[in-house]
Formats: structure tokens, sequence, C-alpha cells
């Protein structure tokens, strides 16, 4: 980002209706059939709980938003200026507030003429970049804002060299959403063979991993590892009326039918990598 710092203001969108029209949306075919001399015009009739909806909202969005974005909005800017998107969720980064604000304004005109709006509770905007901690101090904070953006809380930290970086973890509702998925899961299979009950205990385990594995991470993946293993042995404690399986019956049982440790799937180097290009 520019040396002046950068805001973010984070978006999501609320659908006012249940079905919305794109008409007119031209999609250019390469090499077309003699009899398709102009590009093919589509009108798209959105199902919100349809299976085709994701895929439909990005190609949505892409029209309303992205391109929007690219062609009217940010070349009328003061400053640099950039989009993030994920479906329905996406951040736009700003150099300048004033900048935010504009297209703030003009994005909910904009998505107005499509009976869209902004959600409210999850639309902010934050100052995010090198210089936001010096900024924080002097409107009384004792730390910048954070970001929530694709179940992870974006902050600003440095790294060893003390140079700012973006800090990454698990947003503290998406984790307890995800170890209540998984203590149904284990109190459905706690009849089941100590190794099936690994084994499906594994499986979700590394889903979580590969979504949350990401560098800075780990400490949240470790919560959750801790957390699963607690609940497994209550679990095997409730099969019998015999007794609790202390822990040290439980380490035994761990060492033969180990769980899978926290792993990062997108470690510092990767990361970095990313980020440079």
């Amino acid at each position: 980002m520019s040396s002046s710092g950068a805001r973010h203001t984070t978006y999501k969108y609320n659908r006012k209706r249940h079905t919305s029209r794109l008409d007119g949306v031209s999609f250019a075919i390469p090499d077309p059939p003699r009899k398709l001399d102009l590009p093919l015009k589509f009108k798209f009739i959105f199902c919100v709980r349809g299976v085709i909806s994701v895929l439909l909202s990005n190609v949505y969005l892409r029209y309303v938003l992205d391109l929007w974005f690219e062609r009217v909005a940010k070349p009328r800017l003061r400053g640099e200026a950039y989009l993030v998107r994920y479906i329905d969720d996406f951040v736009l980064c700003f150099q300048y507030r004033a900048d935010a604000l504009r297209v703030q304004k003009a994005l909910c005109q904009r998505l107005r003429k499509f009976g869209l709006t902004l959600e409210s509770t999850k639309t902010k905007l934050v100052e995010f970049g090198r210089f936001a901690q010096r900024h924080a101090s002097k409107r009384g904070r004792n730390r910048p804002q954070t970001i929530y953006f694709l179940g992870f809380t974006l902050y600003c930290t440095r790294n060893r060299k003390g140079n700012f970086r973006v800090g990454l973890r698990t947003e503290e509702s998406r984790s307890r959403r995800s170890l209540m998925r998984l203590q149904d899961p284990i109190r459905r299979m706690r009849h089941l063979s100590i190794r099936e009950q690994a084994d499906i205990l594994n499986q979700m385990l590394r889903g979580h991993y590969a979504y949350y594995g990401i560098a800075g991470n780990i400490r949240a993946l470790q919560r959750v590892h801790r957390a699963v293993e607690c609940y497994w042995r209550i679990m095997l404690s409730s099969r019998s009326w015999k007794g609790e399986v202390l822990w040290k019956p439980f380490q035994q049982i761990k060492k033969r039918f180990p769980l899978v440790r926290p792993k990062l799937y997108l470690p510092y180097s990767e990361l970095q990598a990313i980020a440079v290009l």
C-alpha cells in the first residue's frame, strides 16, 4: 500500500428480494458460429437457496460490482484502491478516507438499482495499515481496529524485524461454531470402535486445518485440537457405567490412535510469496 496508510471498508450485500433480474449482460463467445454475429444476451433469475445460486451470484456481482469498481469508480479516485471479493463478501481498500466515503455512497446507489442493499451490521470503515497504530493512539485507542473476513480476523502486527505485517487468526464466533459442529458427530459416533472414531475425527480435523491453517493462526488450531481431545475423552467416558476414562488411559488410546496435529497449509514462506505477487 501507499506510504500514507490504507483504509479498508468491508461490505456484505443483503438480498432484498428473493429473485433478482440482470438484463442485458453480454458474453463474448470466442470463434462464434456464422449465425451468431453478435454477443449473446442472457437473463438470470436467482434462486436464493438453490445449489447453483453461488455460481450465479458470482456472475451477477462480476457485473454489478467488479466491473463497475474497476471501470467507473476506481478511475475517479484520488489514491490507490483495490477490491477483494469472495462470492458476496468483499473488502475495499483505499489510500484516502475521502475516497472510501465517496465509493461507499456511490456503491449504495449502485446496489439499489438492482434491488440490493449493504448489510449494515457487517459494513464498517476501518483504518488499517502501517500507520494505523500511530493514528489509533491519537484517537484514544490502544490498538487499531480489526477486519472480519471469510472467518478470519485481520489485525495489524509486526514481524520479527519490526516491519508491518497483516496478522490472521480464526474469528472467535467461527471458532465456537466449529467446535459446536464437531461435538455433535462425536456424540453420535461414541459407540463405534475407537479406530473408526479416530478416523472420523482426523477427517474433520484435516478439513478444519486445511481452511484455517494459515501462517500466524497456529494457536487457534491448537485450541481446537485440545478441545476435540477433551470432548472425545468425555464421550468415551459416557459409553459405560464403569467409570470415566482418566487421562492416563486416554493418553495410551491417543498413542495407539493419534489425532492429527495442527498443520499450517499456508506457511509464512508461501504467504509472503503470494503477498509479493
